[in-house]
């Protein structure tokens, strides 16, 4: 038996010697304009996913960012009764967390509150000039716009009270109230409501 002369079928020839295996041109020339709409659409990035009730929750806080003005009242009534308040909220850290900020005109206090979300869960720590902080995990209402903060913990010490719970509610764009419980030595509440409207 004579040795192939390398012809598999009459104008095919065997891959023989350097380059034996060899992708032909013509092949790379309709497999290319098959890969490269694959490769592009595994490399573009994912469609946007449906937001979780905690985003959603942290997204309508972050609607809340500006400059808002408003009046205070305390249940029971107090001094600072009718007086009139400024609350800031920024939202910072590369849209992670909002940072919260409330002044009553003359008080040398003006305490600041952080919000984020932390694994499943929104949080609210509270930096109060009791010298604690509170910290409060959020439960929002079925239509969202009432976001209520319940006590997980408290660091630092009690013993001029600490606040216990929070409720931001949007009414719309330009109006949202906050409700801030504080409980007093003895655990005697105070409840102080700020009806808000946006300056900026």
């Amino acid at each position: 038996m004579t040795k192939s002369s390398g012809t598999i079928l009459p104008g095919v020839s065997r891959p023989e010697g350097r380059g034996a295996g060899r992708v032909p041109r013509r092949s790379l020339r309709f497999a290319l304009p098959l890969a490269v709409p694959v490769i592009l659409f595994s490399c573009s990035p994912p469609a946007a996913l449906a937001q979780s009730p905690t985003q959603e929750s942290f997204g309508e806080i972050k609607s809340l960012a500006g400059t808002w003005e408003g009046t205070l009242t305390t249940f029971p009534a107090s001094p600072y009764q009718g007086k009139h308040l400024q609350v800031q909220l920024r939202v910072t850290s590369s849209g992670n967390a909002v940072m919260h900020e409330m002044r009553v005109p003359g008080e040398p206090d003006d305490p600041i509150t952080m919000l984020y979300v932390n694994g499943n869960d929104l949080f609210l720590r509270h930096y109060c000039d009791a010298g604690n902080r509170p910290r409060m995990i959020a439960k929002a209402s079925a239509d969202g716009r009432t976001i209520t903060f319940n006590l997980v913990d408290v660091s630092g010490s009690k013993r001029y009270g600490y606040m216990e719970h929070a409720v931001f509610t949007t009414i719309d764009a330009s109006h949202h109230t906050e409700d801030w419980t504080y409980l007093m030595p003895g655990n005697h509440p105070t409840r102080a409501h700020f009806d808000l409207h946006r300056v900026q």
